[in-house]
């Protein structure tokens, strides 16, 4: 059994910080990609950024500049620090991993934190 648990989300003025965290807890043998998504009132869900287990990343063009994604493979856990936040940046943030449970790889997702960025 796998858990994938978000935290961090929060009211935040437009041009502020809020760091989010995610942690994969359970039995779990390893965790690969891992990712931030995001989904607006109203619109689909979108990735805003990936990291391999090596470090690699990708961002969404909107976030570019402003998010980093970093991970901690000691602690099952992913962050996205976001800086110079916009409120087209609200939404539920939602977190996944690519993992590998017992002999089975399957990809898990959280319940999701909400971001609200004020103007």
């Amino acid at each position: 059994q796998v858990q994938v648990v978000e935290s961090g989300g929060d009211l935040v003025q437009a041009g502020g910080s809020l760091r989010l965290s995610c942690a994969a807890s359970g039995r779990i043998v390893s965790v690969g990609t891992m990712g931030w998504y995001r989904q607006p009132p109203g619109k689909q869900r979108d990735v805003v950024a990936t990291i391999t287990r090596s470090g690699d990343t990708n961002y969404a063009d909107s976030v570019k500049g402003r998010f980093t994604i970093s991970r901690d493979n000691a602690k099952n856990t992913v962050y996205l620090q976001m800086n110079s936040l916009k409120p087209e940046d609200t939404a539920v943030y939602y977190c996944n991993g690519r993992i590998t449970s017992y002999i089975i790889t399957s990809t898990y997702w959280g319940q999701g934190t909400q971001v609200t960025v004020s103007s």
